[in-house]
């Protein structure tokens, strides 16, 4: 249950109102809605990460599942292991994100990736090793980009878990970048 209430509609600043109209109905984005502003640069950048990011989708879901699961968000979880899904991802795959980096169903770049995500959201700065690892996989630009995808993640885990946000009782359809676009 949320910790503070969901911004009636009436009460939303007209940007924000317009905003929250064109977007899927996730309780994150109404909650987001009530600060003005806020969810206009909450989704620009998610957006990007989303749907036009460079990263790999299949390894871009991996990471921000992971991400999830180490910060405890059950909301995360709950909507990424769905759109990991709709990127590629079988069951043993989300099954094994629950496991860590060295499950047997991940391949080496699939491995490097987490070991790298585990490795920032643990140490905040990656060791060499796991930095070196994941730019043979990604390259730097890539690195990049994985980077900010965590850290943006991070942030999201936070907010879904100090806030409350609700997990809705409907499936909600989220756009996303798929594997060859």
């Amino acid at each position: 249950m949320a910790r503070i209430p969901y911004p009636p509609a009436d009460d939303l600043d007209p940007e924000s109102a317009a905003l929250l109209a064109k977007m899927p109905p996730l309780n994150i984005f109404r909650m987001l809605a009530g600060s003005p502003g806020l969810l206009r640069a909450f989704t620009r950048l998610g957006n990007h990460i989303l749907l036009t990011s460079p990263l790999d989708p299949l390894l871009r879901e991996l990471a921000i599942v992971r991400v999830g699961l180490l910060s405890g968000a059950a909301y995360e979880v709950h909507q990424h292991d769905r759109i990991a899904r709709s990127v590629g991802a079988s069951d043993d795959l989300i099954a094994a994100l629950r496991e860590g980096p060295d499950a047997a169903a991940f391949d080496d770049a699939q491995r490097a990736v987490l070991r790298f995500t585990d490795d920032v959201v643990a140490n905040v700065r990656a060791g060499d090793d796991t930095l070196a690892a994941a730019i043979a996989v990604v390259g730097e630009a890539g690195v990049q980009e994985l980077v900010v995808t965590i850290g943006y993640y991070m942030l999201v885990s936070r907010y879904l878990e100090t806030i409350g946000i609700d997990i809705e009782e409907d499936p909600v359809e989220v756009a996303t970048r798929k594997a060859g676009r």
